[in-house]
């Protein structure tokens, strides 16, 4: 069966040559029999319904035991003009300090995946909790959480996991403000001018232990419960990574004493948490710094092992996945005629080309010679099509100077063309080789019907 709009191609051919020469097994294509809503838009396809009944009762558990903590703690300290200003600075310091660094959180956050996701939140968080009464603690974790899937996340990461995780994080500062509370004679918050002297000195490293062990064990169980055929052991993450909340509970500290003597100095302290959280980022590129030299775009083993995390995650959100490996056509002219350096020229724009016309979550890697592949996290079948004709069309107006053979001119290269195939998890596939099978087979469809045309195998 074939469909045909604006070069876009549904085939069921087989790849071919390719296809057998890469030892894969005969693909199938298929069409979904109907439009199904997106799973966050029909409340019986949330991906909350599939956990376990005892994993379900937790979760429940921990977000009523929040809103209770919530209830009982609203009015034990009265909201005044300068804790609402308090809160608004910290709100505004949180999210200049969210959206500098969403890029970092989206690469730790993915290699985080099975085991706790330490982020820096909690240096806004623990600051709340030693100005603000607790209702305005909760507006500050509220908005850090929201603004965090939204733009962070991008709304990919499961709801109900950031929702949990919020109400820990509740749970924790309720637990940690009743250690304040006891060890400044009955005081609440702000705290900072009642903590001094060595006894104040424990009382705030005791509530830092508490906020940490709170939130933590709670978030380690639900991933223990959540994935128990991984190690225990993996649940706890690298001491490394729980040495980040010691330091952001003390920056956060720092931060709520600055607020209450010199609130000016906000902006300098700042500069603090982003260099920290660059600094967090070191071991993940370090692992993840296999780049091919050409290109700039991460090397095909490195690809596949993000290929093979992303599966993962849309198995467990019952999600999508799309794959496109993209071919530029006719390449082997432009090396006999320019020659190889050249050619290396015209890779570079067109990986370029390629980056430019990805969502911003998506991955882009060089499959080998002038081939490319594209991980499309979440992609459906309609968006992976649109996202390869984007690329096409990018390629097709990508011009490049070239040096000329043996002499100091130059010469233009224009007019490319890409062949690209499709596949999308689960309707074509369900494992990631049999996934670039299927792009496979749509790209030598591709190719076999004219060139220059995106085929969904």
């Amino acid at each position: 069966m074939t469909l045909r709009m604006h070069a876009i191609t549904i085939a069921g051919s087989p790849g071919g040559e390719r296809g057998a020469r890469m030892g894969f097994s005969r693909a199938r294509a298929t069409l979904p029999s109907k439009v199904r809503p997106p799973s966050g838009l029909d409340p019986r396809r949330w991906p909350l319904w599939s956990l376990t009944r005892p994993v379900l009762c937790y979760l429940f558990v921990v977000e009523i035991a929040a809103v209770a903590t919530l209830g009982v703690t609203a009015n034990l300290a009265p909201i005044t003009p300068r804790a609402l200003a308090w809160c608004g600075l910290l709100l505004v310091a949180e999210l200049a300090h969210l959206e500098a660094a969403r890029g970092i959180e989206r690469i730790r956050e993915l290699g985080a995946d099975g085991s706790p996701h330490m982020h820096l939140q909690s240096i806004w968080i623990f600051a709340a909790l030693l100005l603000l009464p607790p209702p305005l603690v909760a507006v500050v974790i509220a908005v850090s959480y929201t603004h965090s899937w939204v733009r962070v996340y991008r709304r990919r990461s499961v709801l109900h996991r950031k929702v949990f995780s919020a109400a820990t994080v509740i749970l924790a500062c309720a637990a940690a403000g009743a250690v304040l509370h006891a060890g400044t004679a009955g005081h609440f918050a702000p705290y900072p001018p009642l903590i001094d002297g060595f006894g104040g000195m424990l009382t705030l490293l005791l509530a830092g232990i508490v906020y940490f062990a709170v939130n933590y064990a709670m978030v380690v169980l639900m991933i223990i419960a959540t994935n128990p055929a991984n190690p225990g052991r993996q649940a706890l993450g690298n001491l490394s990574d729980v040495l980040v909340i010691g330091g952001a509970v003390g920056l956060g500290c720092g931060i709520a004493l600055v607020m209450t003597v010199r609130p000016w100095l906000l902006p300098v302290m700042m500069l603090t948490p982003l260099a920290l959280q660059l600094g967090l980022l070191l071991p993940q590129l370090q692992a993840a710094s296999r780049t091919d030299s050409k290109t700039g775009l991460v090397d095909v083993s490195f690809w596949h092992e993000v290929g093979q995390r992303e599966l993962l995650r849309a198995r467990r959100l019952t999600s999508t996945v799309g794959v496109l490996i993209i071919d530029l056509d006719h390449f082997k002219r432009i090396n006999d005629r320019y020659g190889h350096l050249a050619g290396d020229e015209v890779l570079r724009a067109t990986a370029s080309a390629i980056r430019d016309h990805v969502r911003s979550h998506d991955f882009v890697g060089r499959y080998g010679g002038e081939e490319f592949a594209v991980l499309l996290p979440g992609a459906g079948g309609k968006e992976t099509l649109a996202v390869a004709e984007r690329i096409r069309a990018g390629i097709s107006a990508v011009s490049v100077e070239v040096p000329d053979i043996g002499g100091p001119s130059t010469s233009t290269v224009s007019g490319l063309s890409a062949s690209i195939g499709a596949a999308v998890y689960p309707d074509n596939a369900e494992e990631l080789t049999d996934l670039l099978l299927a792009a496979d087979t749509g790209l030598y469809a591709a190719k076999n019907s004219g060139r220059d045309r995106v085929v969904l195998g």
